[in-house]
């Protein structure tokens, strides 16, 4: 009977010191897979570049602008982890898929980056590569505020600058499309309705339905302010900002969202008649993680039918 007894203070024994090896191996657990997900989501995460493929079907675009292919970038941060060979890639890929129209909607060089006049000479060289059949069409970003070297790199690299302001696009015939920007709201003191002011006044002006646009497109960096302005006067709207959530998570879903892009951040709303795209962007903001959501930038083909 002594001996029987010993035996099962030795097994109690063992038996309350499993629960702390349990304790000890979930923690270890734990701490290794927040680790490789953090080098996951910094080294994996953030590479590669993804091409998102979008058909938007509307029969207000005309004739002549079925099948208009359209290149939508944004965020790329340079000087962040976006540097010059990420740039040369980006350029490749978009020009595979030889666009009419590229859009770029804001936050071109990151707000911590040192740019200096060799830097923005090696940006502009590089995006006046990119090649357009139409034209290539650029806003500001809230990252982009800060950079006086912002005109000289969209002039040399040949975009043109749609802050607060619109252009006419034509394809073969005299039926259009308004194409329309807005600056960065998130600077500044000039009010978004302020901004706006320009494309509604020339819409407004415009009596003659044959003289009207087709179909309108407008770009803007932060897509939360679209709930101040007459959303009915666009069929389409291209965003960016939010980078669809920069770090998400399964079923939690995004975890880290800029202010201007907390109600507006996935990639595709259908807000009444009109069509709200978000591009993911390339580069990173803030945290230099991407998780579940690697760089992309939007391709459109616009029919009519």
């Amino acid at each position: 009977m002594k001996h029987n007894k010993k035996v099962t203070n030795i097994e109690d024994k063992e038996v309350k010191k499993n629960p702390w090896k349990k304790v000890i191996f979930i923690m270890l657990s734990v701490v290794l897979i927040i680790i490789a997900l953090l080098l996951y989501s910094r080294y994996i995460g953030t590479s590669g570049l993804y091409i998102k493929e979008y058909k938007i079907t509307n029969s207000n675009i005309p004739d002549s602008m079925h099948g208009l292919k359209i290149v939508h970038i944004s965020d790329i941060h340079y000087g962040k982890i976006t540097f010059e060979k990420e740039l040369k890639v980006l350029v490749e890929k978009v020009n595979l898929v030889k666009p009419d129209l590229i859009i770029f909607s804001g936050d071109l060089i990151d707000k911590d980056t040192n740019l200096t006049g060799e830097m923005a000479d090696q940006i502009s060289s590089i995006l006046k590569e990119m090649k357009a059949t139409i034209g290539k069409y650029a806003i500001k970003g809230n990252h982009d505020y800060k950079f006086e070297q912002w005109d000289f790199i969209l002039e040399n690299s040949g975009f043109i600058d749609l802050d607060d302001t619109y252009d006419t696009i034509y394809k073969g015939s005299n039926d259009y499309i308004l194409l329309s920007g807005i600056s960065t709201n998130l600077h500044g003191n000039t009010k978004i309705e302020e901004k706006i002011a320009t494309t509604e006044q020339y819409l407004e002006a415009i009596t003659e339905e044959a003289l009207k646009p087709k179909y309108k497109i407008l770009v803007i960096h932060e897509p939360d302010y679209i709930d101040d302005i007459n959303m009915d006067n666009f069929d389409l709207i291209l965003a960016g900002h939010s980078h669809n959530g920069q770090v998400t998570l399964p079923v939690i879903g995004a975890i880290i969202l800029p202010p201007g892009s907390k109600k507006y951040y996935k990639p595709h709303y259908k807000i009444n008649n009109t069509n709200l795209y978000i591009s993911s962007g390339i580069g990173v903001s803030t945290v230099s993680f991407r998780l579940f959501n690697h760089p992309s930038f939007n391709f459109y083909r616009l029919t009519n039918k």
